[in-house]
């Protein structure tokens, strides 16, 4: 009997149970992504007064957003969203440059202090308000600069990267491609930059790309150090969103999706590039 109780729920887990999950994952999907296409859809509408965006399609307000100054902004939005582009991808470069190496010497090695490091290179160092406090008192003239953002923008997300690349690391028997590579003469550096790293390309990919879209993303860091000039595309929004008819604001923000997506897509395309050559 107690063996017949156990087929029975079993058979109704199987029935209902995968169907009850994915009808969750759907729910939660569509209730979290619907506020994003309905902001994307009403930027090339005339009106949204209702729940759904009316009035013909028009480009009106994506013109006005890229080209013009009619949503109360010092700068157009294509000064601001290049410079956001290159201040994140500067952050990027600074998180490859040195938290590849910090991931490779966590997974690799055994040494006094692993598990301390290991411990502050996944976790923040700081949250981006004290961060940009810290800044503004120790570097007075550095942070009042692009520099001061781009560093600060690869402490934030440097954890993301070390995490990822950590990762496929640790998947590797690091030691035996070592080992190979060297018996073939290849010197360390070498064996390094031409087998090891290519080898982490998955996760240095998803590192990258996470890193890009949360510092092309950072408000808390930027608002505390920036003070002149053209403002990071958060500011941007922050700043001119409120000055602009709501549709213009959309048109603003489907900009910053479209770039984040956009990019996102070119990163995956590059490492599934380079997986298909070496296959």
């Amino acid at each position: 009997m107690a063996g017949a109780d156990r087929i029975g729920g079993a058979s109704l887990s199987a029935r209902f149970g995968r169907g009850a999950v994915t009808a969750v994952l759907i729910a939660t999907v569509l209730f979290l992504a619907l506020p994003v296409v309905l902001t994307f859809v009403s930027s090339f509408a005339t009106n949204w007064a209702g729940v759904l965006p009316r009035g013909v399609v028009t480009t009106a307000n994506w013109e006005a957003v890229i080209f013009g100054n009619d949503i109360g902004a010092d700068v157009s939005i294509g000064s601001s969203l290049f410079y956001s582009v290159g201040l994140a991808l500067g952050g990027v470069v600074i998180n490859l440059v040195a938290g590849v190496p910090i991931a490779y010497a966590i997974a690799r090695y055994e040494f006094p202090g692993r598990d301390l490091l290991n411990v502050f290179a996944i976790l923040p160092l700081a949250p981006g308000i004290i961060l940009g406090i810290a800044f503004l008192r120790t570097y007075p003239k550095l942070s009042t600069s692009g520099v001061a953002l781009i560093i600060g923008y690869s402490l934030l997300k440097a954890p993301y990267m070390v995490m990822a690349v950590q990762s496929s690391f640790e998947s590797m028997d690091l030691q035996q491609i070592e080992e190979s590579a060297r018996s073939l003469g290849a010197s360390w550096p070498r064996t390094f930059l031409t087998v090891i790293v290519p080898s982490a390309r998955t996760g240095i990919i998803a590192g990258s790309i996470i890193s890009w879209t949360l510092a092309a993303a950072e408000f808390n860091f930027s608002y505390i150090v920036y003070s002149k000039g053209t403002p990071p595309l958060s500011l941007f929004l922050f700043k001119n969103i409120t000055n602009s008819s709501f549709l213009n604001a959309a048109a603003a923000v489907s900009v910053f999706f479209l770039l984040i997506a956009g990019v996102t897509i070119a990163l995956q395309l590059i490492g599934h590039r380079s997986t298909g050559q070496e296959s």
